[in-house]
């Protein structure tokens, strides 16, 4: 997939799927990273030694699914993607402009003899849209539930491909689509991530007081709710309040098919410290936390019968074992009770609906809307389940990102000596506040994270911990200002 996410429109790059649709395996990852770090000189060498090293059988029929999101220099980059496996002899199978979550819906659909779903584009809208429906018709709408709303398209490709989906959907959702790219920059002011960083509305699309909002990013796979209260208050709804929302539901539902199967929501250190309680406390469901990085989130999730995770960000899905499928199955083949069986079909049309190979905005908004339509909820309804701590995200430059080294799933720092000390020390001035630090995967930055009870406690304390990082993991530039 030639993509650079929610990065801006000058960025590229490429983000590689394996053969079940899924991320990339990490031993493969490493290997990737050798041959893209290598000299022009070098890259013949280099694929010698990865066929050796590999036992990779070179007389074995190859094809490459290709895609791209609407960069200027993806055909560019797409082409120089086809030469290369061309040139070793394999197939490629050029799909155009897609969502990233949608090559990975195609991959998967390839290597299953499309037992995941018709190997198409038009396979995809159809398998999302005849379970979106379906859960239409079970689940009457009641409450203050409205079937429509207003899309932040980044102006990228998941604009696009809404414009598509939008005839498959029919009356079941109306989708006002903004920012869809005829003029504004890709993610440029605008975006899941600029929504979700910045916590504020992005330019480009107007909000009225109690209207639904939904943001993606540039290749569609991260998806973020907003909207605006009576007083005018901007309110965010990430992937913590989306998966909070869809554990609950699930659990409902097993609960009412009679069904005990392991559910299990998995987190990065970037959840917000209320999503944490509400979950464990109060649904009594299992938490489980891992380094950033969606690849450790799924390869847990997959470990239960039922995984859910999100990162804050709005990248996630759920994943769901054989051994479930098997039992909502027979309790919908066998059930004597309609109530039960109504339940059990309810979660196997919520597996067909979600993109289970990974984070899927088009895919994810159309989860979140059927829960909202079946609880009854406006998106104030939903955002009243826990209040958020309020919390800030800054980063900050230095010479050697590699200084920082965390454990504890990256929510305590190892290196330099005296810096989780003196977090520790700065969180104590703040009532129920937590902060950590963790280096960039791609740049010589670390990104600072810090909640507490307030948002100016918050800003203060993102801002101190910063200054921490500045003076003693080798900050460059300018020193961390203070809030204004």
């Amino acid at each position: 997939m030639i993509t650079a996410s929610h990065n801006p429109e000058e960025d590229n790059g490429v983000k590689l799927v394996d053969p079940m649709g899924e991320m990339l395996e990490e031993e493969w990852e490493k290997l990737a990273s050798q041959l893209a770090n290598v000299s022009d000189d070098q890259v013949v060498s280099a694929m010698e030694g990865i066929i050796t090293d590999c036992s990779v059988d070179m007389n074995t029929p190859s094809s490459v699914f290709l895609a791209y999101d609407t960069r200027q220099s993806s055909p560019h980059l797409a082409q120089a993607v086809i030469d290369g496996v061309q040139s070793l002899e394999g197939h490629v199978e050029n799909f155009g402009i897609l969502t990233t979550p949608q090559l990975h819906y195609l991959v998967r659909c390839k290597n299953t003899n499309e037992q995941y779903g018709a190997c198409s584009e038009e396979g995809y809208y159809r398998k999302l849209s005849k379970a979106f429906l379906h859960l239409r018709t079970v689940g009457a709408s009641k409450g203050n539930y409205q079937s429509s709303l207003n899309l932040d398209g980044a102006n990228g490709v998941g604009a696009l491909k809404m414009k598509v989906f939008q005839k498959y959907l029919g009356e079941g959702l109306n989708v006002t689509i903004f920012n869809d790219g005829s003029k504004g920059k890709l993610n440029h002011m605008c975006g899941a991530d600029f929504v979700k960083v910045q916590q504020k509305i992005p330019e480009g699309i107007p909000v009225e007081a109690g209207v639904r909002c939904v943001s993606f990013d540039g290749d569609a796979d991260r998806v973020v709710y907003f909207y605006l209260d009576d007083n005018q208050k901007f309110h965010l709804l990430d992937g913590d309040k989306i998966a909070t929302m869809v554990t609950a539901y699930l659990k409902d539902l097993l609960s009412a098919a009679g069904v005990d199967l392991d559910l299990c929501i998995v987190q990065t250190a970037y959840a917000n410290g209320s999503s944490t309680y509400f979950i464990s406390d109060i649904l009594k469901v299992p938490v489980v936390c891992v380094p950033t990085g969606v690849k450790h989130l799924h390869h847990r999730a997959q470990q239960a019968d039922i995984g859910v995770y999100f990162e804050a960000n709005g990248h996630g899905t759920v994943v769901f074992s054989d051994k479930t499928i098997e039992k909502l199955e027979t309790v919908v083949k066998s059930s004597s009770r309609p109530e039960q069986k109504k339940a059990a079909q309810k979660v196997m049309d919520v597996i067909n609906l979600i993109n289970q190979t990974v984070g899927d905005a088009i895919s994810d908004m159309l989860l979140v809307e059927t829960v909202l339509h079946d609880r009854g909820w406006s998106v104030a309804d939903w955002d009243q389940i826990y209040k958020d701590l309020p919390n800030r995200q800054l980063k900050v430059m230095v010479a050697d990102r590699k200084v920082i080294t965390t454990t504890d799933a990256e929510r305590i720092c190892v290196t330099p000596d005296s810096l989780q000390e003196a977090i520790n020390s700065l969180t104590s001035k703040y009532l129920c506040s937590r902060a950590f630090v963790r280096p960039s995967g791609t740049e010589d930055v670390v990104r600072v994270y810090a909640e507490a009870t307030t948002q100016e406690n918050a800003d203060m304390l993102a801002y101190e911990v910063s200054k921490k990082v500045y003076q003693l993991a080798g900050g460059v530039g300018s020193e961390p200002q203070p809030p204004v």
